[in-house]
């Protein structure tokens, strides 16, 4: 049997590396010292690339590769796959839905617990002595809080169902409106912003999307109100995001993703009112290994010509 080449873009768990090394011949861009010469070399032997939400195939790679037949990538975002010139070339697509849905939203209600609740000053006032010169300061609540999403599919549901455990009601943005939902919708982001408390972006990342959540929203949310980002780092616009903290336009923000990771603005450092976190919302044992278990089981369905698990293109 052929031995395929496999091009893997980036360091990912050490599972699905053994996994992959365990049935193809896996190319290790990263540690190239030449990407662009690494791929060149390797040109005529790639059939496969496997990549994540950060990591994808743009159209020159993709144009590089005259073998390459399918893409898999170990994320549900795939912002960063060119998907037309994928169609293009028929160069199938796969990510990693479902398996990772409980894990995001799981993220999203803890980061509006955190904000809201305080939790991480919390945690440091303990630490550093201070409970015993005094009480913590008073926080809010999150049991009752409006919730509005932007972006109703499988995450942005799995969010709205947990919020609806604290008695919050929940309304939301898309493309268009749900008919088999009850919560309630509006017709632009900023309407949204302007009846929620707490605004948690869970949409995928597209030309559209990009500075969804801008200065205008941010502004209608208001200074008691919270911006939670569990999407993509580009949905908010970031500068517009530190000086609505730093001015107090906007109440607080949890942040799980950025614009331009791993680089985080400085100035949300010293805000006691944000919570930060590395990208961290589907880093579970236990989802990375479903997930890995997707991306080699749509590579082994395409090479054994039977139907994909999770096709995109």
């Amino acid at each position: 049997m052929e031995s395929i080449d496999v091009l893997m873009l980036c360091p990912m768990i050490s599972y699905l590396e053994q996994e992959l090394q365990s049935r193809y011949n896996v190319l290790k861009l990263w540690t190239a010292q030449e990407k662009s010469q690494f791929i060149k070399d390797h040109s005529a032997t790639i059939r496969a690339i496997v990549g994540d939400g950060g990591h994808g195939a743009d159209a020159e790679m993709i144009e590089a590769l005259p073998r390459l037949e399918i893409l898999s990538s170990n994320s549900v975002g795939v912002d960063k796959i060119d998907l037309e010139k994928c169609r293009e070339k028929g160069i199938r697509v796969t990510y990693t839905p479902d398996v990772l849905t409980d894990e995001v939203a799981d993220l999203a209600i803890g980061l509006i617990l955190a904000v809201l609740r305080r939790l991480c000053e919390s945690d440091r006032y303990v630490r550093s002595g201070k409970w015993k010169k005094g009480d913590f300061k008073l926080t809010t609540k999150f049991t009752g809080k409006t919730v509005g999403i932007i972006g109703l599919g499988r995450i942005g549901m799995a969010i709205a169902k947990r919020a609806e455990a604290f008695n919050c009601p929940i309304c939301y943005y898309s493309r268009t409106e749900k008919p088999d939902t009850k919560y309630k919708y509006y017709p632009s982001v900023l309407e949204l912003a302007s009846n929620c408390q707490i605004l948690v972006v869970a949409c995928s990342l597209t030309a559209e999307t990009r500075h969804i959540v801008n200065r205008e929203v941010m502004n209608a949310l208001g200074p008691k109100g919270v911006l939670i980002n569990i999407g993509r780092g580009p949905h908010v616009d970031e500068p517009e995001l530190v000086s609505a903290l730093v001015e107090g336009r906007l109440g607080g923000a949890g942040l799980d993703v950025y614009e331009h990771e791993p680089e985080v603005p400085e100035e949300l450092f010293g805000l006691e009112n944000v919570v930060l976190l590395p990208h961290v919302g589907t880093a579970t044992v236990e989802t990375r290994k479903a997930m890995a278990d997707l991306v080699v089981g749509n590579l082994e369905a395409h090479f054994s010509n039977k139907p994909l698990l999770t096709p995109l293109v």
